[in-house]
């Protein structure tokens, strides 16, 4: 438990208090995270996952534990595949910040989007789950599930291009020429708003979900972070990304052999998703250019932490020049070096 960023008394007294009894408890943090620290915790017969806030001084509005612990509340009755929520510690003097706990579910994670620890012949039908879970998200009704006020609807990528270019601009970063060029040409490209809401989880793919053990069903969407009221196709279009970023790249398969790999392409994901969610309307150029636009400042602000000591993941700085490379890769798409 060394390196805890919390004191493990004070969770094992608060876990006694909450389940009625002392037992042994173990802690593990989860490597690998770039945003909220999160931790496997063992107390006595209950297996959960710890998530807080990073210490130190953060962004308003940004890892707001709270927002996901609503999530999971609001979705785990749907049969959205979530972790069951356990609790909500709103005050900070128990461990540092907020944080919350939900059930640990088990299962199989990838983080490589070619799939290289699954069997060959199973590794269409991951992708294929994978597009039925973020479907299945998007037709739950916000509305119906006490999440109508979550996020401001309407003009979603307009909003949140203007966010994302402030966050940008006051970032103390050295200068990334294809960033300004990408958000220049996201501003002048903006489609017309059709009016589609949905939740928006805003970080899905393919390394945020748990699938079943044996089979290529997603069980868990994890990392709802960044989730709000928003369009369905941010999360098609992020979620796409593995098609235009390389394996160096957060685990993209541009480049890849898809055939070799018995790997399904883009169109058809894309075609998968809107079999099941055919209201959302057509992937667009902008649409992928966007989610490279938003990801590439993101690891902005992940390279911003680090400078500033916290960033949740020890391997942070391994990843520098991550946002420019994802910068250049939106410029590619913009200019149609690889599309659908």
């Amino acid at each position: 438990m060394s390196d805890l960023d919390f004191s493990a008394d004070a969770l094992d007294g608060f876990l006694a208090g909450h389940f009625g009894a002392r037992a042994p408890m173990d802690i593990e943090r989860i490597a690998g995270g770039q945003s909220n620290p999160t931790y496997f915790v063992t107390f006595g017969d209950h297996r959960m996952v710890l998530r807080k806030q990073p210490n130190g001084p953060i962004l308003r509005g940004a890892h707001a534990v709270d927002r996901e612990y609503r999530v999971l509340t609001a979705l785990h009755p749907t049969g959205v595949p979530v972790p069951r929520p356990i609790l909500f510690h709103e005050d900070a003097d128990l461990l540092g910040t907020p944080f919350y706990l939900m059930e640990r579910v088990d299962g199989r994670v990838f983080s490589d989007c070619a799939l290289p620890d699954a069997d060959p012949s199973e590794r269409p039908a991951l992708w294929m789950g994978l597009a039925d879970a973020m479907a299945a998200m998007h037709a739950v009704r916000p509305d119906g599930v006490g999440l109508g006020d979550f996020g401001r609807p309407g003009n979603y990528f307009e909003r949140q291009i203007a966010r994302w270019s402030r966050q940008w601009d006051e970032s103390p970063s050295d200068p990334i020429p294809e960033l300004d060029a990408l958000a220049a040409w996201l501003r002048d490209n903006q489609p017309a708003d059709d009016g589609a809401v949905s939740l928006a989880h805003g970080d899905f793919r393919m390394g945020n979900v748990i699938f079943h053990p044996t089979e290529p069903r997603v069980v868990a969407i994890l990392d709802w972070e960044l989730s709000t009221l928003g369009h369905p196709l941010a999360d098609l279009g992020f979620c796409a990304l593995a098609w235009h970023t390389a394996p160096d790249e957060y685990g993209g398969v541009l480049g890849r052999d898809l055939t070799a790999l018995n790997l399904p392409d883009e169109a058809a994901f894309v075609d998968r998703y809107m079999v099941k969610n055919p209201a959302a309307g057509p992937l667009t150029t902008f649409h992928k250019a966007f989610a490279l636009f938003r990801f590439s400042v993101i690891w902005v602000g992940i390279a911003d932490r680090v400078r500033a000591g916290t960033a949740a993941g020890a391997d942070a700085t391994t990843h520098g020049d991550l946002a420019r490379k994802l910068a250049i890769r939106g410029m590619e798409v913009v200019n149609g070096h690889h599309d659908i």
